[in-house]
């Protein structure tokens, strides 16, 4: 059941039987990818370290979990890419370049890395976050980098935000697209849509 604002979210557990660490989240969205195309149940996850993870409110990164653990159901996120389906636990992110070109960022987790780019997001709550920027200049671009780790670069007429929870998008031109971080190809059209309460993960 997705969350609701204001509703206590998260618990304290035992480690989950058959919990699986992972390093980060290319490595939790190579796992998921790998067993919905085999359509195999999803594993309790452990993160050890990532953007889910800071999300989540542990920043820091750890080499394993301990016996007790905070866990949470969370959504996951789907990008066909090329006609290929790929499942994303924190973001996907399509750009040609941060300072030319459009931006597209769809977010299931806050942070990308040290910025704070879905400040108002929330990884259960049944939506994805969509950051779009398209005709900005290079000086407002710099003035919303410099903002970005606090969250405070909105609002702004050049940037684009909404929830979604599917979407077939137009992009301007192809662009590379990069799932949980890691580079996927080029594309010049992103489909999303949301697998609400479809993840265990225990920080």
């Amino acid at each position: 059941m997705t969350i609701e604002r204001g509703q206590d979210w998260g618990r304290r557990v035992d480690r989950p039987d058959g919990l699986v660490e992972v390093a980060d989240d290319a490595a939790a969205g190579a796992l998921v990818t790998g067993l919905r195309r085999a359509g195999r149940p999803l594993p309790p996850l452990g993160l050890l370290a990532g953007d889910l993870r800071q999300t989540l409110g542990q920043p820091d990164a750890v080499t394993a979990l301990d016996r007790q653990v905070s866990e949470f159901t969370v959504d996951l996120g789907v990008v066909t890419v090329a006609g290929e389906a790929h499942w994303f636990i924190s973001h996907v992110v399509a750009r040609r370049s941060w300072w030319r070109g459009e931006v597209v960022a769809a977010m299931n987790a806050e942070f990308v890395g040290a910025w704070d780019v879905a400040p108002r997001g929330h990884p259960n709550d049944g939506r994805l976050d969509l950051v779009r920027v398209q005709d900005l200049s290079v000086s407002d671009r710099w003035k919303a980098w410099r903002r970005l780790p606090s969250g405070s670069y909105l609002p702004h007429p050049g940037i684009e935000v909404r929830t979604v929870t599917e979407l077939d998008l137009d992009l301007s031109e192809p662009l590379t697209v990069h799932i949980d971080g890691v580079a996927a190809g080029r594309a010049d059209r992103l489909v999303l849509r949301v697998e609400p309460d479809a993840l265990t993960v225990c920080v």
